[in-house]
């Protein structure tokens, strides 16, 4: 059982090393001994703190969603400026970081876990959900401002781009801001042409 409400020292500390755990040896490997081990504490210090390890694992989530927040809302302050295909490789780079992408892994691996973020978050998967909400609302901003076509229908659009940049995000040999670029350019190039079977313009000034 816990007995108090982790240091402010603390938190970030055990998150940082869970964070390292699950980029270095992947999320079968984030265990509350791995996270202690790698922090450096003692091995017994999560449960202390945590109700549980699944617990635990939810504020992991729960700070990532709070990221994307905060990044959606410097990209929809962007609306309007750049272009939108600009827009939407920067905020996917950052969304879809690779914290996040090994913390949708964990969430996919951990039926606890989705059980108790299912009290707090999106119906759908963390993270992800999350993020194509986010660049729902984008391109939605976009639309009123007639630089996507006024029938785009953005729910659907968001989850093709979001979806599209995960799957590369999960290549190795295919995760660079350049990788989100050609995509975007290619899926946007689509979207305003949908008859259309070319790839898309290759510099991202020429998309919107």
């Amino acid at each position: 059982m816990p007995t108090g409400t982790p240091t402010v020292e603390l938190v970030p500390r055990l998150r940082e090393a869970a964070h390292q755990v699950l980029l270095r040896d992947g999320a079968a490997a984030l265990t509350s001994r791995a996270v202690t081990t790698e922090a450096g504490l003692a091995k017994g210090i999560l449960h202390r703190h945590f109700a549980d390890f699944d617990t635990f694992l939810a504020t992991l989530v729960l700070a990532q969603i709070d990221r994307i927040e905060d990044l959606a809302a410097a990209l929809r302050a962007n609306a309007g400026g750049a272009t939108v295909a600009e827009n939407l490789a920067d905020a996917l780079d950052a969304m879809l970081d690779p914290v996040t992408v090994a913390l949708i892994v964990l969430v996919c691996s951990r039926k606890p876990l989705r059980h108790k973020l299912k009290l707090t978050t999106l119906i759908g998967t963390p993270l992800l959900a999350q993020a194509t909400t986010q660049i729902g609302a984008y391109l939605t901003a976009e639309r009123g401002l007639g630089r996507i076509p006024i029938d785009t229908d953005v729910d659907q659009l968001a989850i093709t781009l979001v979806g599209s940049a995960h799957l590369v995000r999960l290549d190795a040999h295919a995760s660079t801001p350049a990788d989100f670029q050609h995509l975007l350019n290619h899926l946007l190039a689509l979207q305003s042409d949908p008859s259309s079977t070319r790839p898309g313009p290759s510099r991202l000034g020429d998309v919107v």
